[in-house]
């Protein structure tokens, strides 16, 4: 047990620390291959940010742990949405003014429902995650379309300052790609052996410990950009970071993992995790774009409820763990 969960304490900040590695070198790289701000903000960033839980998502799946999988992609969107950007509104108001984030909130909206309407039957077919991945293909050839014909936004305009606030030379941001890359399959691989045997150990399934430990763990590089941006008063940054994470968790993430390996959902993935999930999707929608006049913004009260919606599903998720 002890070895387990050290073994999920190293491999998680081994994730955070290579992840932030791999983004970094990733983002210079595009820089230097003469890709537009808003491309590598909406496409290289968005992938580098979810790069550690389809990592961990595909090696489960692999290894006949497709639960940990779901879990880990599903919690990391509710952690996204509830963990950072409350605590990132706590920090400072997020204002939403781009219009091209403003255009995936509907996007995320709908791709949420659909993926927790393919679950309700109380499964995962491959030709249902072949179904996600088909329509994450989709969206990557509109994102890339977007990202290239887009004129001025403030996305990129923000993306431009953050790129060159830390430059790095061409061979440097190769060579940190590279390592990041190799670092994350590593530390993916002893979080997911450390993860699975904590699980047993405690007799609940590799499920809860994705949606609790190994979502928020894996969400740790989310929540240092974000806070990073909002700082920085980079507020569609803040945004399109967990905007992108969550098109990509919800996507690739669990379609990767169900194309290797198809699986049982229990009926309180749903009832529970897949609702929550959706309601803050939902919420998150209803306050980026705004209503009856009101411009589209998550001020300090909203941020407050949504870190409060965060600590109750986690506390949720503890009685089951202590339920056990």
């Amino acid at each position: 047990m002890w070895t387990a969960g050290l073994a999920m304490v190293a491999g998680l900040a081994l994730l955070a620390w290579s992840a932030d590695r791999f983004v970094v070198g990733a983002s210079s790289t595009a820089q230097h291959a003469g890709l537009p701000p808003l491309l590598i903000g909406m496409v290289v960033v968005g992938f580098g940010t979810s790069l550690p839980e389809m990592i961990v998502s595909t090696l489960a799946a692999l290894e006949g742990n497709p639960d940990l999988g779901l879990g880990n992609g599903w919690g990391s969107n509710i952690a996204n949405i509830a963990l950072i950007l409350g605590v990132a509104a706590l920090v400072r108001p997020i204002a939403v003014r781009s219009k091209v984030l403003s255009a995936e909130l509907p996007l995320l909206t709908v791709v949420t429902l659909l993926a927790v309407g393919l679950v309700v039957d109380g499964d995962l077919m491959r030709w249902e995650a072949l179904v996600l991945l088909l329509l994450f293909s989709s969206l990557m050839v509109w994102t890339i379309r977007r990202g290239m014909q887009s004129g001025a936004d403030p996305f990129g305009a923000d993306m431009e300052v953050n790129l060159a606030s830390r430059p790095l030379p061409r061979g440097r941001a190769v060579m940190w790609t590279v390592v990041g890359l190799i670092l994350l399959v590593g530390s993916s691989r002893i979080l997911v052996w450390g993860s699975v045997r904590l699980a047993r150990g405690f007799g609940v399934s590799e499920l809860v410990i994705g949606l609790s430990i190994v979502a928020l763990g894996t969400s740790l590089p989310e929540l240092a950009s974000t806070l990073a941006a909002v700082r920085r008063g980079e507020d569609d940054i803040a945004l399109g970071n967990v905007l992108g994470s969550n098109l990509f968790n919800t996507l690739a993430v669990v379609g990767l993992a169900g194309i290797v390996r198809p699986f049982r959902t229990p009926p309180e993935v749903v009832a529970r995790d897949g609702l929550v999930m959706l309601g803050l999707t939902v919420s998150l929608f209803v306050l980026g774009r705004g209503w009856r006049g009101r411009a589209g913004i998550i001020n300090r009260w909203e941020g407050a409820l949504l870190l409060g919606a965060y600590i109750a599903y986690i506390a949720w998720l503890g009685s089951v763990i202590v339920g056990k």
